[in-house]
C-alpha cells in the first residue's frame, strides 16, 4: 500500500481569500499557515492589501513565516507566505 502524499511538487499552495466569507478569512488563513511544513509556501490572493492581517501574522508567527509580495496593485494582491 502506498502512502498518499498531500504535498505540491513545488511546495506552493494557493489560497484565494476572495472566495472565503470575511468573518472566516483570518481563521482560515491561520489554519492554512499552521498546516504548512517548513519550506512550504502559501500563495495568498486577495482584492485588497491585508495590512491588519499582516500585523496579526507577525505577532502570531514572528520569524517563522516570511512574507513576500509578488503583486501589489489596487484590486490585485498576491503574497507568498513561506513557512521557515
Amino acid at each position: 500500500m502506498t502512502a498518499h502524499n498531500h504535498t505540491s511538487p513545488d511546495a506552493i499552495y494557493p489560497f484565494d481569500a476572495r472566495g472565503v466569507a470575511k468573518r472566516f478569512r483570518h481563521a482560515a488563513i491561520f489554519g492554512a499557515l499552521d498546516a504548512l511544513n517548513p519550506g512550504e509556501t502559501m500563495r495568498f490572493v486577495n482584492d485588497h492589501d491585508p495590512l491588519p492581517l499582516l500585523q496579526q501574522l507577525a505577532a502570531r508567527y514572528g520569524d517563522s513565516v516570511r512574507i513576500q509580495y509578488l503583486q501589489r496593485e489596487p484590486g490585485a494582491i498576491v503574497i507568498d507566505f513561506v513557512r521557515q
